[in-house]
């Protein structure tokens, strides 16, 4: 193997299972996960591969510099902070991991539902302020409800697969496939879902397409009063409107794992004085989580294991 053909620049914490097969692959891993974007630029001309997560953005600036560059390698699922098109169109190949962590986010969706349905959260508060409300936190079953789930990839399936004890009607709507009905939902098109969901649950990428779709319009066209979950991207869900419409009672409830003031590395929050995120972090029907849906010790293994895989599948044995 060629000196070029086998650095691979990492940028984020990985797991050692990856690191350890690479170097048994043959590869030399310059492991940097501190590193900055300064530094990227200084040491990418001659990389064959970039592994990364969230935090440095792979722009068609970037690339240009990367002219030994056979992939990039994201260890998640969005791929959001990359130029994949830019990239393809110069002959890098592009993977990510949404295998890796689709049991996490599909236990937390579930979490964050049973929590809403069952006012947990809020019971939880109060008794550790002394007040005993059973009446007040009376709670609402799965059993029977209709949940619709937008996004049938690899979250939205394992939601759905952790829903299938619970004796509900599993609604999916995916745009982009066709036939995948199975034993956990059942194909649908939106009118329906925004005809007989009770709950509405998020599983898309952030995309042109998919920033803000979920706004004040949206929110109307459902026929019934629904409980809202978003375990995907914050942009998706224009938080005004989503605050106006708890307002109104027409979401009875919300969970989010992402928030549209997350920084573009997921690790703090901006523009969090403004008025609708003030609601909110008050507002007894609200759960929120910082991002963690799909943080678990045991994803964090399974993304090394589908990251290596496809570094040998789609690029090792193909040179």
């Amino acid at each position: 193997m060629k000196k070029s053909e086998n650095k691979i620049l990492i940028v984020d914490s990985v797991h050692d299972f990856l690191l350890k097969g690479l170097e048994k692959m043959g590869f030399l891993c310059i492991y940097s996960p501190g590193i900055t974007r300064n530094e990227i630029e200084n040491k990418i001309h001659d990389c064959f591969g970039i592994i990364l997560r969230s935090k440095t953005r792979i722009d068609s600036d970037l690339i240009n510099k990367a002219r030994k560059l056979k992939f990039i390698a994201r260890i998640g699922s969005g791929m959001e902070n990359i130029d994949v098109r830019y990239a393809e169109k110069k002959g890098i190949c592009c993977i990510n991991s949404p295998e890796g962590n689709r049991d996490a986010v599909g236990e937390h969706a579930l979490g964050l539902l049973l929590s809403l349905l069952k006012n947990i959260n809020k019971a939880d508060k109060e008794i550790k302020k002394k007040i005993w409300g059973r009446k007040e936190n009376k709670g609402i079953e799965v059993s029977g409800k209709t949940i619709g789930i937008i996004g049938y990839g690899n979250t939205g399936n394992a939601f759905a697969k952790r829903l299938s004890g619970f004796d509900a009607k599993i609604l999916a709507y995916d745009k982009y496939k066709k036939k995948y009905s199975d034993k956990y939902v059942k194909e649908t098109n939106l009118n329906t879902l925004f005809s007989e969901a009770d709950v509405f649950s998020i599983h898309l990428p952030l995309t042109n397409e998919t920033h803000y779709m979920v706004d004040d319009n949206f929110l109307k066209k459902f026929k019934k009063n629904i409980y809202l979950i978003n375990t995907s991207r914050g942009q998706i869900v224009k938080t005004d409107d989503l605050v106006k419409n708890l307002k109104t009672g027409k979401i009875r409830g919300a969970a989010l794992d992402v928030l549209e003031y997350e920084s573009s590395t997921f690790e703090k929050l901006n523009n969090t004085n403004n008025k609708s995120f003030k609601y909110l972090i008050n507002s007894d029907k609200v759960i929120l989580t910082p991002h963690i849906a799909g943080q678990t010790d045991e994803s964090a293994l399974k993304h090394a294991k589908v990251i290596l895989g496809k570094i040998k599948r789609e690029i090792h044995f193909k040179r």
